[in-house]
């Protein structure tokens, strides 16, 4: 292969659960004497800087043949081999299936042979059946449902039968050594011995207890009498390094092919444990047997052979023999009988090497996949390369007839992303603080898994000699810890001239941040390691699984085949691939700091109406970035060279045929049926993440390279706008731009959304095997782009289409959700209402630059406000949407991601008054009574007798209108809403609470000025409860003396004196009267009431000058109190009790008073 062509594309995605919850660990029982704990390491003797993210050291997926969902299950081997976890990668789902989102981990007592676990699926079950062999020789039997992937109770109930455990005679002492384990079905195991041989393990389907469950049949290569004397568990050359099973789709027929590493092929006949065929793995029978280990296989390369096909009695076989530069071999496998078999070498003259790629490293072919597509006669086959951590896969389709042609020219390859993110160079004049730049890429959905950055965290501590503060941050996030661990670092210190240096303090921040950066990457390399290839043939989806992720292998969209493929042509000529690498090597040019500016001038073009014409629009970008103090003459003859002089290459049609890359939108020919499973939507997410980013930096590099060569002419007549319509093209960038940066948002913004009531934890068993350890989450993490739009994606059904087309549309839906004429509409004002809904109005109102001028936008921006406290802001925009969200119309749409519940929609679109009684209530809610005010008022001067139910709304309005006066202490605009109001019940009521508060609040003069129309009588009533009902005069609300000016006021002398009066004989009952309240003894609080009480009915008519008062009870015969009696009370009388009293008080002073209740004083 002299070039490399990318048709492919990896997404990488991590193994972190959105929730803890999902996780499952169960302890599986042992009938081993041994203990886990006698030969594990003690986890206090680790270092603090070790990686403690969960690398698998075997992992691979297995697909199910007899059941659709759930399909394929990834399982990983974890822990030193002690841990067996198992999860479903499935992409899609029946409609009405439940995701299975449960990881099982099962804990053995003993570590497990990793070449020692089969799957296989009972064709009469719906269920997975796992076989695991451990050190200790115990053969686990593991029955899972599918309801164990999905219902946390089901794996809490505990296993029971569902595992079983057996001990084959053969491996009891040692006698045989396992080393391959095959599952023929789930009736019959294959193990290959170290010795060469193998055992065949027939289940007893006669469920006789006095029977071993297991018959175990053995078989050798090197004869019966050898084999029974075993072996000490070293691999002899005849032992199996790969071992694959097939019947060749003929009933009754097992065969067994083996490569084993003497470099040879053997066909056994499982039925008779006979040897069929014994040939070279490269056909080589000349081969001098002395040199036999020339030629010997490492034990570790297991991946060496392959069979494919569904030709009844016919299959393809391909071989690798890894020995020299590496060699593939295709055989034609055939029966007849199912009791012979013939092997038959395709290509005898031909030596099938695999080309590396390209590049000077040294790569090794780590494993292979081989697959036909159904219906046709195609075969298609996948390479995986290995160096060291990194990998590299390659892909090849072919026709048997035409695999010599194709092997030499149709190789294509999967473009890995290899480049390392880093944080912009942060500047003085960089607005955003570095701090939060390095958080963002730290933190980016699916870039570290948390325990990565814990352990980066533990490691950088170590490195600055923070020892020991681990434990001190199980109340600190990870994010605050690593601040906190940064900043110990740095301190602010002065310059010379005595300022702040903090040009110091920003590079030393800096240089803490990449040293940390630097110890996460190399952490985290170890993830990447592939350790497995794997191919589902139905639905055509290659996987690369490594230690602690998988990569998901997509096509290419037009743009990425593009970018990726820079000297290829694209639709017969290399136009659009020239001006696309013009762009995006002009930019590479610019410095960090020109690209924020050139971003920071771009984003009011993409989010602002703007006035200017286009040309205007075109100079204030160039004049404001100014990037052209930063192009040299090199730069710009590099642009020439690729698009000649005068940019002659580039025209509006050209434009157009780039721009439409930037459009691929995707309708499916057949109907979408089966809805996108978590892990099928994170795939989603995660190639959404990397094709956002890769167009928007080609977007971003082409409306540069535009206003570039705008104004790069050395005569008015070579203006680019006069053959191009630049202004066009301007727009139709700024609106993929706006796009683009929205979806960019949605995939890099991470919400927590509860977890659904399926996957929620409700065992109670106390037997449960499950490790309670971890902690239980009620809630998942999910990207803003997955919870607001996954459930609308979907994908045709596989029956209905050929199979192979997964890669594909997994492709055509991102780039369809990446195109601005997308099937998949992103309306920000519904996720803003999403967000709402969660309590995440801090994430909201970063969305509302992309969100339109519509009603009901503005009038989520001002829910959004509102939600912030910023109410005058909120205020606007309810004011701005009114008109809008008030105009009645048939049939709204009534859309808010549940923001509106059924009575809040039924004020809008329902008339002004109603409308603004919705914000009423809203702004009252989070009680800014201010604005209650202000909206109340606005409701009710739009209330006429037009509007239905106008008494009922206006009522309605005044009561929250009076309410948020009161709060604000607005008596007048409360007494004015007041003695508006027409339902007399509500208007006593509010009366009540009004003079309640006033009187609280001491605003007595203010009560008795205001007028009360038509309410005096019930004011007057009010307040004289509140005296009656009043027992401390002294401390209490002076009711007495509020209604006496109100009577006062109201030239009502005779009820002023009354209520004088009443505040006498209180102030007498409380026993405070004699307390002297002036200089003189006889100015007491009861003298003071008298002086006013006597000149009060000294302003009326002498003939009118008295009062009545009710008399005290009096005991009747029967020994009852009897009714009391009023009595009348002239001025005469008034005078002589205060003068009685001056007399009482003087003859106290003057110890003057009786010795007995019944003594009269001896007044002198």
């Amino acid at each position: 292969m002299a070039t490399t062509s990318y048709l492919y594309k990896e997404t990488r995605l991590n193994l972190e659960p959105s929730s803890s919850s999902y996780i499952v660990d169960i302890e599986l029982p042992s009938t081993s004497s041994q203990t886990r704990s006698s030969r594990r390491p003690s986890k206090s003797t680790k270092g603090i800087a070790k990686n403690n993210t969960p690398r698998a050291t075997t992992s691979a997926i297995y697909y199910r043949k007899h059941h659709n969902f759930p399909r394929g299950f990834l399982w990983r081997i974890l822990e030193d081999d002690t841990v067996l976890s198992i999860r479903t990668v499935d992409i899609c789902k029946p409609k009405k299936a439940s995701d299975a989102n449960l990881v099982l981990n099962f804990h053995f007592q003993q570590p497990i042979i990793p070449t020692c676990v089969a799957f296989c699926d009972p064709p009469d079950h719906d269920a997975l059946s796992i076989f695991i062999l451990d050190t200790a020789n115990q053969m686990y039997n593991i029955f899972l449902r599918p309801d164990s992937f999905r219902k946390r109770s089901f794996a809490e109930s505990g296993l029971g039968d569902s595992c079983k455990i057996f001990q084959p005679n053969a491996f009891r002492g040692g006698f045989k050594h396992p080393y391959r384990l095959v599952a023929v079905n789930c009736d019959q195991l294959v193990a290959t011995l170290s010795d060469g041989g193998h055992i065949r393990l027939d289940k007893n389907t006669s469920h006789t207890a006095s029977q071993m469950p297991w018959k175990e049949t053995f078989y050798n290569a090197k004869g019966w009498f050898r084999s029974l004397l075993g072996g000490r568990g070293d691999l002899d050359i005849k032992a199996a390094a790969a071992a694959v099973h097939t019947d060749l789709g003929l009933n009754n027929a097992s065969f067994l092919f083996t490569v084993c590493l003497d470099h040879r092929l053997r066909i056994w006949n499982l039925n008779s444990g006979t040897i069929l065929e014994a040939v070279d793995l490269l056909n080589n029978s000349a081969r001098d047997p002395q040199e036999t280990g020339k030629w010997q296989l490492d034990a570790t390369q297991t991946n060496l052979i392959r069979i494919v096909g569904d030709t009844e009695g016919r299959r393809l076989g391909v071989t690798y023999s890894p020995v020299g530069p590496g060699e593939f071999k295709f055989w034609m496998i055939e029966s007849d009988n199912g009791t012979t078999i013939q092997a038959d070498d395709l290509f005898p003259a031909r030596n099938f090497i695999p080309n590396p790629p390209l590049g000077s490293d040294v790569w090794t072919l780590a494993d292979f996949s081989v697959a036909q597509r159904s219906a046709t006669d195609e075969f298609r086959m996948w390479l995986l390369w290995k160096n060291n951590m990194a990998y590299r896969v390659q892909e090849l389709t072919f026709l048997l007839e035409e695999l010599v042609q194709a092997w030499e020219s149709r190789w294509r390859s999967v473009f890995s992303d290899t480049a390392i993110p880093t944080a912009q160079v942060s500047s003085s004049s960089d607005p955003t603080d570095p701090t939060e730049k390095w958080l963002q890429l730290i933190f980016f959905p699916g870039r570290f898994p948390r325990a990565t950055v814990e352990a980066a965290l533990g490691a950088y501590e170590g490195a600055i000699g923070r020892h020991g503060r681990t434990s001190s941050r199980n109340g600190q996030g990870l994010a605050e810890s690593i601040c906190s661990a940064i900043a110990s670092t740095s301190s602010l210190n002065k310059t010379s001239s005595g300022d702040m240096d903090h040009e110091q303090f920003r590079n030393s921040s800096e240089m803490q941040w990449r040293k940390f950066y630097r110890i996460l990457l190399e952490l985290d390399k170890p993830r990447s390691e592939a350790l497995s290839l794997s191919y589902e043939s139905e639905s055509g989806m290659p996987w690369v699984v490594c230690a602690d992720s998988v990569s998901a292998i997509r096509e290419c969209c037009e743009l990425e085949q593009i970018c990726h493929n820079p000297n290829s042509t694209f639709e017969g000529s290399k136009e659009v691939p020239a001006l696309v690498t013009s762009g995006v090597n002009f930019v590479e040019g610019f410095s960090d700091s020109m690209l924020q500016i050139c971003h920071s001038v771009l984003r009011p073009e993409m989010f602002e109406e703007s006035s200017k014409s286009d040309q205007e629009r075109l100079q204030f970008v160039s004049d404001k970035a100014g990037f052209w103090r930063q192009i040299s003459d090199e730069d710009a003859a590099q642009v020439t060279d690729t698009l000649g002089p005068n940019f002659n290459l580039v025209t509006t049609r050209l434009y157009d045929r780039v721009l439409a890359t930037f459009n691929e939108t995707w309708e499916p020919s057949h109907p979408t049926e089966l809805p996108l499973t978590e892990f099928g939507r994170k795939i989603i997410v995660r190639s959404v993440q990397d094709l956002a980013e890769l167009q928007w930096h080609i977007c971003f590099s082409q409306l540069i390279l535009l206003v570039h060569m705008e104004f790069e002419f050395d005569s008015p007549e070579d203006a680019l706008h006069n053959s191009v319509e630049v202004g066009v093209i301007y727009r139709n960038l700024l609106i993929i731009l706006r796009r683009l940066e929205l979806l960019r948002w949605l995939a890099n913004t991470q919400i927590t959304t509860p977890l659904p009531k399926a996957d929620k934890s409700n065992s109670v068993s106390g037997s449960s095997p499950v490790n309670s350890k971890r902690q239980v989450e009620e809630h998942r993490v999910l990207t803003a782009l997955e919870g607001n739009v996954g459930h609308l994606l979907e994908l045709p059904g596989l029956a209905s289409i050929h199979t192979g087309a997964m890669p594909s549309w997994i492709t055509n839906i991102v780039a369809d959700l990446c195109a601005p004429a997308s099937n998949v509409e992103l309306q920000p004002q519904y996720i803003q209402c999403g967000l709402l809904v969660r309590d995440r109005a801090d994430l909201a109102v970063e969305l509302t630059p992309f969100c339109e001028q519509d009603p009901f936008s503005t009038y989520v921006q001002g829910r959004v406000y509102l939600a912030l406290k910023d109410f005058r802001t909120a205020a606007t925009f309810f004011k701005k949407a009114a008109y809008g969200m008030s105009v009645p119309q048939a049939n709204p749409e009534r859309h808010s991601s549940g923001l509106l519940d059924e009575t809040e929609w039924n004020l809008l679109f329902a008339g002004l008054p109603r409308y603004y009684a919705h914000i009423v209530a809203l702004f009252e809610h989070q009680k800014a009574y201010s604005f209650v005010i202000d909206f109340a008022r606005l409701s009710l001067q739009f209330v006429t007798r037009t509007t239905e139910d106008a008494d009922k709304v206006r009522t309605e309005i005044q009561c929250r209108l009076f309410s948020g006066a009161l709060a604000t202490s607005q008596f007048e605009t409360a007494h004015s809403t007041v003695v508006a109001m027409k339902d007399r019940a509500l208007q006593h009521s509010c009366l009540r609470a009004l003079l309640q508060r006033m009187c609280d609040n001491l605003h007595n003069s203010e009560l008795v000025n205001f007028t009360f129309p038509g309410l005096q009588t019930a004011v007057d009533d009010i307040l004289a409860q509140h005296c009656q009902d009043t027992v401390d005069v002294i401390t209490g609300v002076p009711y007495h003396q509020i209604l006496y000016a109100w009577r006062i006021k109201r030239n009502d002398y005779r009820g002023a004196a009354s209520i004088l009066l009443d505040r006498i004989q209180k102030l007498r009952q409380l026993g405070e009267g004699d307390q002297v309240t002036g200089d003189d003894i006889l100015d007491t609080a009861v003298t003071r009431q008298y002086l006013m009480l006597i000149n009060v009915l000294s302003c009326v008519d002498p003939k009118q000058a008295w009062i009545t008062i009710e008399g005290q009870p009096h005991p009747t015969k029967s020994g009852t109190n009897g009714t009391p009696k009023r009595r009348v009370v002239t001025l005469a009388d008034i005078r002589k009790e205060y003068q009685d009293e001056l007399d009482r008080i003087a003859a106290i002073h003057n110890d003057q008073f009786g010795f007995a209740a019944d003594d009269e004083m001896e007044i002198l």
